[in-house]
C-alpha cells in the first residue's frame, strides 16, 4: 500500500517533480516518506519518519539536483515506522537503491542467503533483499540484473531500482501489486496511481504482472520476465489534476462528499436508454445469453465495497430474482468455497488493485465462472482480468474513507441489476423506462442531501465526545448503517457498529443507555413502520437518537432526539442519498475532534498486501 515515484528528466528538477508527485501518493501511506536522487554519479537519499512535510521541511534545507530519482511514501508492513526502515533503500556498495510497495514472503531465507555471501543489511523490512539481490546480479546491465532478482522472490511487488552507474534509466517491475509508467514530453515517469503523474503527463502505460520496464528519458521498453517484448499502448487520462486536488476545501473527503451529485451523474452517462428500455453497459462484455442463464451470484470485495455488494444483494435478488451470496473477499479465498462452473462472480474495487479481491477473482476465474470487475480505474488488475467490467467513473479519490466511489458502486450495481432482470425478462422495456425516469433524478436528489450539511455539523457538535455509536437500518438500507458505522470509526476513532435494527432485541439492547447515540436509518419504505419500532424501543431505554428520515416526516420528531432530513426517494435508490448525511456526521464528528481526516491512523487507500 506504499507509493512509488520515479522520473527520468532533463536539468535537476528531479526532486521538486518527485515531492510534486510524492503529495498526490500520500494517501497510499504516512508512516514515512524518502527520496533517491542520481546526480554527478552518485546517489544521495533522504528519510524522514512521518508525514511527507518532514521530508519536504528536511529537504527545503538542502540543496541536491539531479536528474534522475525515486521517491517512496510508506505503509510500514515489515519492521517499524523508523528513518533505518524507510525507503528508498541501498544495497551493501551504496550505489543501487530500491522503492518497493507490497510484500516479500520469502525475504527471510534470502535475507540468510545473502548473509552468507557477506551482505550486511541495515533495515528490519523485506524490501531491503531486493536491493542486495540486484546488486548481487548485476554485471553491467540493470534490466537483466531484476529480472534475475525478481524471479526469487515469492509474494508482491511494485518495485523501482536505479544504480549509480547508469544515470539514465530506471528500472520498473510488478506482480500483484500497481505500476504505471508516464510518458512526458523529454521526461518518463514511473509511479503506483496515475494521480501521482497528472502534472507531468496524461498519458500512462499500465504494467502487467511479471512486466519489467526500462525507462530512459526519450524511451520505454517493456518486457516480460520470460524476455520477450512487449507491446503497448499508451492511454490518455480524461481526469483533470484539479480533481486531484482539494480546490478550497479544507480536506479531501468533504470536497469528494461533494463531487457525489457529478459523479453520479457520470456514473450513469450514456447508459440509459429510455426509447428502447434498455440499460446499456457496452464495457460489460458478455453476452446476454450468458446472462440469461445465471442461476446464482456471489459478490466478493473487501472493506467498503463489501457494503456495496450487501446493497447490490438487494437490488439483484429483486430485480433479476438470482440469489446471491456476498464474501468477503479474503475469507472466501480461504473456506473452499462452491463455484460452479458457468457461475457469475462481481468482484468490487475502487483501485481494482485489492489484493484479497484479486486473488478470490482468479480463484472464481479458475472454478469457471464468469467475473464482472466493478472498479474506478482504468488499466488496474481487475479490469483487465476480468471477463466484463462496469467503470464506476467517480474520478480519483484522495481522501482514504471512500465516499464517492462508494456511492458510484452502488449506481453501477443497479444498473447492472436492471440490465440483469431486463435481459432475464423479470423487468419489461416499461420497466426500465421508469427506472431510468428515476435514475435522472437522482444526481438532484443527492446534491439535495447535500443542503443539510449545516444542520448535520450542529448534530455532530452535540456528539462529538462520545465513545461509542450504534448504526440501525432494514432492509436495503441495514448495509448503509454498516458503512456509516465503518466512516466513524475510520476517521474519528470513535467505537462503532452498523447493525439490522431487528437484532437489537438479540443482544446489542443490551448497550443502550443516556450515553450512547443511536443513528437510525428511518426513511420511507415498505418496512417503516418496523423501522420506527425499532426507534422507539431504543428511546425509551435512554439512548440517543439520532435519525436519517425522508422530508415532511413530521411525526417521527416525536421519537428522536436529531433529525436529519433527506428528499423522498424510490426504496431502491434510497442507499445512494442516505448516505451522504452519515458522510457528513462522520466527517464533522472527526473534525471537531482535531483527528486527521483525509488519512487516518493505521489506514491507507488502497490495499494492496494481503
Amino acid at each position: 500500500m506504499c507509493g512509488i515515484v520515479g522520473c527520468v528528466t532533463a536539468g535537476d528538477e528531479a526532486p521538486r517533480i518527485l515531492i510534486s508527485s510524492l503529495k498526490r501518493l500520500e494517501y497510499r501511506g504516512y508512516d514515512s516518506a524518502g527520496l533517491a536522487i542520481l546526480g554527478d554519479g552518485e546517489i544521495e537519499t533522504m528519510r524522514e519518519v512521518g508525514k511527507l512535510a518532514n521530508l519536504e521541511n528536511s529537504l527545503g534545507d538542502k540543496s541536491i539536483g539531479g536528474s534522475t530519482g525515486l521517491g517512496h511514501t510508506r505503509w510500514a508492513t515489515h519492521g517499524r515506522p523508523t528513518e533505518v526502515n524507510a525507503h528508498p533503500h541501498r544495497d551493501g556498495s551504496g550505489r543501487i537503491v530500491v522503492v518497493h510497495n507490497g510484500i516479500i514472503e520469502n525475504y527471510r531465507e534470502l535475507r540468510a542467503e545473502l548473509r552468507e555471501k557477506g551482505h550486511v543489511f541495515a533495515s528490519d523490512t523485506d524490501s531491503e533483499v531486493i536491493a542486495h539481490l540486484v546488486q548481487s546480479n548485476f554485471d553491467g546491465d540493470l534490466t537483466d540484473a531484476v529480472a534475475q532478482s525478481i524471479r526469487r522472490l515469492k509474494g508482491a511487488y511494485a518495485i523501482g531500482v536505479m544504480h549509480a552507474d547508469r544515470p539514465e534509466l530506471i528500472v520498473g517491475a510488478r506482480k500483484d501489486c500497481p505500476l504505471v509508467v508516464g510518458l512526458g514530453e523529454g521526461a518518463n515517469f514511473l509511479a503506483s496511481d496515475v494521480t501521482a503523474v497528472m502534472d507531468q503527463t496524461n498519458r500512462v502505460v499500465y504494467l502487467g504482472d511479471e512486466e519489467i520496464a526500462t525507462i530512459r528519458r526519450e524511451t520505454l521498453e517493456i518486457r516480460k520476465l520470460s524476455g520477450e517484448a512487449v507491446d503497448y499502448t499508451p492511454t490518455t487520462i480524461s481526469w483533470s489534476l484539479a480533481q486531484a486536488e482539494r480546490g478550497g476545501y479544507p480536506h479531501f473527503m468533504l470536497k469528494e462528499i461533494h463531487e457525489q451529485p457529478t459523479v453520479v451523474s457520470d456514473t450513469l452517462l450514456g447508459r440509459l436508454d429510455e426509447d428502447k428500455g434498455e440499460i446499456r453497459l457496452e464495457e460489460l462484455a458478455i453476452d446476454d445469453e450468458i446472462l440469461k442463464g445465471i442461476k446464482r451470484v456471489n459478490i466478493i470485495a473487501c472493506g467498503t465495497s463489501w457494503h456495496a455488494g450487501h446493497v447490490a444483494k438487494f437490488y439483484i435478488e429483486q430485480l433479476a430474482r438470482i440469489p446471491v451470496d456476498v464474501d468477503y473477499a479474503s475469507e472466501l479465498r480461504y473456506r473452499d468455497p462452491v463455484l460452479e462452473e458457468g457461475g457469475l462472480v462481481i468482484a468490487i474495487s475502487q483501485s481494482g488493485e485489492t489484493a484479497d479481491t484479486i486473488a478470490a477473482m482468479r480463484m472464481a476465474a479458475k472454478a469457471g465462472c464468469k467475473v464482472v470487475g466493478v472498479c474506478n480505474v482504468i488499466g488496474s488488475t481487475i479490469v483487465r482480468e476480468a471477463d466484463g467490467t462496469i467503470m464506476t467513473h467517480a474520478g480519483p479519490e484522495i481522501g482514504v474513507a471512500s465516499t464517492k466511489a462508494f456511492v458510484s458502486q452502488l449506481v453501477a450495481l443497479l444498473l447492472f441489476s436492471l440490465k440483469l432482470g431486463r435481459v432475464r425478462g423479470v423487468l419489461s422495456e416499461g420497466d426500465i423506462r421508469k427506472h431510468c425516469q428515476r435514475l435522472r433524478q437522482l444526481p438532484h436528489a443527492v446534491e439535495a442531501a447535500l443542503q443539510s450539511e449545516a444542520h448535520v455539523r450542529e448534530v455532530a457538535l452535540k456528539y462529538v465526545s462520545a465513545q461509542d455509536f450504534l448504526f440501525i437500518g432494514r432492509g436495503v438500507n441495514y448495509p448503509i448503517a454498516l458503512e456509516g458505522a465503518l466512516k466513524l470509526k475510520e476517521i474519528s476513532y470513535i467505537h462503532a457498529e452498523g447493525y439490522p435494527a431487528g437484532e437489537l432485541k438479540h443482544g446489542p439492547i443490551a448497550l443502550l443507555d443516556e450515553k450512547l447515540p443511536v443513528v437510525a436509518i428511518c426513511t420511507e419504505s415498505t418496512i417503516y413502520d418496523k423501522i420506527v419500532t425499532n426507534v422507539e424501543e431504543a428511546r425509551v431505554r435512554d439512548a440517543k437518537m439520532i435519525v436519517i428520515a425522508s422530508a415532511g416526516d413530521d411525526a417521527i420528531q416525536e421519537v428522536a432526539d436529531d433529525v436529519i432530513y433527506v428528499p423522498r426517494m424510490d426504496e431502491l435508490l434510497s442507499p445512494i442519498v442516505n448516505v451522504v448525511p452519515l458522510q457528513l456526521l462522520s466527517y464533522f464528528v472527526a473534525r471537531e475532534r482535531g483527528c486527521d481526516v483525509d488519512q487516518p491512523r493505521n489506514l491507507a487507500k488502497s490495499v494492496t498486501v494481503e
